[in-house]
C-alpha cells in the first residue's frame, strides 16, 4: 500500500511494477485528482501559461496499466502497526504486507478569517482559486518570503498585480543561501516593483489585508500566506511510529519493519551528509519514492538512501538551481560569474567540506562540475583552492 498520491507516492508504485512486483498494490490520495506535479502550481498554472490538463504526472493508460487500486479524495486517518491496517476516513479499512507513507505537508496558517481573500499555495484547487482574483490593479500581500512566497510574487507582478510581499527576517531566505546571495534575490523584487518589508511580523489576516504586530494594516484585495508548511503525520498519531518534524525514518527511509517514508513527509538520516533531513522538493520526492520501493522490495539488499538533494526555483527571468545541502553552512563563496549581474555561481562550505552549490543565470555543464565536489564530499580548499583568499 502508497498513502499518498503524489510524486513521492507515484514513484513508488510505479518502481514497485517496475522492478517485478505483481501483487495487489492499492494507492491512497486525500484530493480527488490523479497525481500531478506540484512545482507548476506557483509558477505556470497561478501565471495562466498552463491549464489544469497541463500538471497530471501521466495519462489515465499509464495509470491503468500499473494495475492500481486507487482510492482518491479519501484520506488515511489511522495506522494499526501489529495489524497491519490503515484507517480511511470513509470508515473502510485497507490491509498490507508492505507501506509507504509519502502524505507531504500542509501549509501553516495565520490567525484570522480572511474568508475568501485569505490563501495557501499547495494544491491545484488553491493556485486556481487565486489565479481568478488576480490581474491588474489587484493588491496581493505575500506573507513570507521565502522561495513559494517568491515565486507567487513575481508570477503576480508578471500579472499586473501591485504586490507586498512581507518577511519577518531581514534578509529573505539568508539562512538557506547565506545574506549576500539573500540581498541579491531581495533587489530582483525592488526591480521589478514588489514592495518588499522585512523585519516585520505578521499577527493575522484582517478584514481589508493583514495586520502586523505593531498594529500596521497591510492593504490587500488578496492574501497569500506562504510562511511555510507542517508535515501530514496527525493520522500516525498513536501508531507507534517516531514522529517530529516529519516521520522519523532511518537511513534507508524506514520508520518501522515494513514502513518506510517517502517525500515531504519522511525525516531520515542522510549519511553523505552526516545528518537528519527532510526535504520539500520535488526531485528528492521522485528519488525517495523509487528508492523505498526497491527497499521494500529486497529487504536484504537494501541500501542506504543518500542523495545529493536538488531544487530550482524560476522568479521573473531568474532560474535558481541548488545542489546539496546549503542550510546550516559556514562559508559561501562566489566563485564564477557577477553577483550584481544576477548570473553566477557560488559554493557553500559545512566544516572543511564543500556542501553545496547554488547557480543562477549559469549553463548546466558548469554546475554539474561542482555538484560532483557535493557528491564526493570534497576537501574545501582541494576544491576551492586557489579562490580562497591568501592565508584563508
Amino acid at each position: 500500500m502508497v498513502v499518498g498520491g503524489s510524486a513521492a507516492g507515484l514513484a513508488a508504485a510505479e518502481t514497485l511494477r517496475r522492478e517485478g512486483y505483481e501483487g495487489a498494490l492499492t494507492l491512497i490520495g486525500d484530493e480527488p485528482y490523479h497525481p500531478y506535479d506540484r512545482p507548476p502550481l506557483s509558477k505556470q498554472i497561478l501565471g495562466g501559461q498552463w491549464e489544469p490538463d497541463r500538471v497530471p504526472l501521466r495519462t489515465p493508460a499509464d495509470l491503468d496499466a500499473l494495475g492500481l487500486e486507487l482510492r482518491l479524495g479519501v484520506a488515511a486517518t489511522g495506522l494499526d502497526l501489529a495489524g497491519r491496517t490503515v484507517a480511511l476516513a470513509d470508515g473502510v479499512r485497507v490491509p498490507y504486507d508492505g507501506l509507504v507513507i509519502a502524505t507531504g505537508v500542509r501549509p501553516r496558517r495565520l490567525p484570522g478569517d480572511g474568508g475568501e481573500r485569505a490563501h495557501v499555495l499547495r494544491t491545484l484547487d488553491d493556485a486556481l482559486a487565486l489565479r481568478d482574483r488576480l490581474g491588474p490593479g489587484r493588491r496581493l500581500a505575500v506573507v513570507g518570503a521565502g522561495f513559494l512566497g517568491a515565486e507567487a510574487a513575481a508570477v503576480a507582478r508578471g500579472l499586473g498585480a501591485e504586490v507586498t510581499l512581507l518577511e519577518p527576517a531581514p534578509v529573505p531566505l539568508a539562512p538557506a543561501v547565506g545574506e549576500r546571495i539573500g540581498r541579491m534575490l531581495a533587489g530582483a523584487h525592488h526591480d521589478h516593483g514588489v514592495d518588499l518589508r522585512t523585519g516585520v511580523a505578521v499577527a493575522e489576516v484582517a478584514d481589508g489585508g493583514v495586520r502586523l504586530t505593531d498594529g500596521t494594516l497591510v492593504e490587500a484585495d488578496e492574501v497569500l500566506v506562504a510562511i511555510g508548511s507542517v508535515p501530514n503525520t496527525g493520522w500516525l498519531e498513536g501508531s507507534g511510529l517516531t514522529l517530529g518534524d516529519g516521520l522519523e525514518c532511518d537511513e534507508y527511509s524506514a520508520a518501522a519493519p515494513g514502513v518506510y517514508g517517502a517525500g515531504d513527509v519522511a525525516r531520515w538520516h542522510n549519511p553523505l551528509f552526516g545528518t537528519a533531513m527532510r526535504i520539500e522538493h520535488r526531485t528528492n520526492a521522485t528519488e525517495q519514492g523509487m528508492a523505498v520501493a526497491r527497499n521494500l522490495l529486497r529487504p536484504d539488499e537494501r541500501r542506504p538512501f543518500a542523495p545529493v538533494p536538488y531544487f530550482w526555483s524560476d522568479q521573473y527571468d531568474v532560474r535558481i538551481q541548488a545542489h546539496g545541502y546549503l542550510r546550516g553552512h559556514d562559508e559561501v563563496a562566489v566563485v564564477e560569474g557577477d553577483l550584481e549581474a544576477r548570473k553566477f555561481l557560488a559554493v557553500y562550505r559545512s566544516g572543511d567540506r564543500v556542501a553545496g552549490v547554488l547557480a543562477v543565470g549559469m549553463p548546466p555543464k558548469a554546475v554539474r562540475t561542482w555538484r560532483q565536489a557535493v557528491a564526493t564530499r570534497a576537501a574545501w580548499r582541494d576544491a576551492v583552492g586557489e579562490l580562497l583568499p591568501e592565508g584563508a
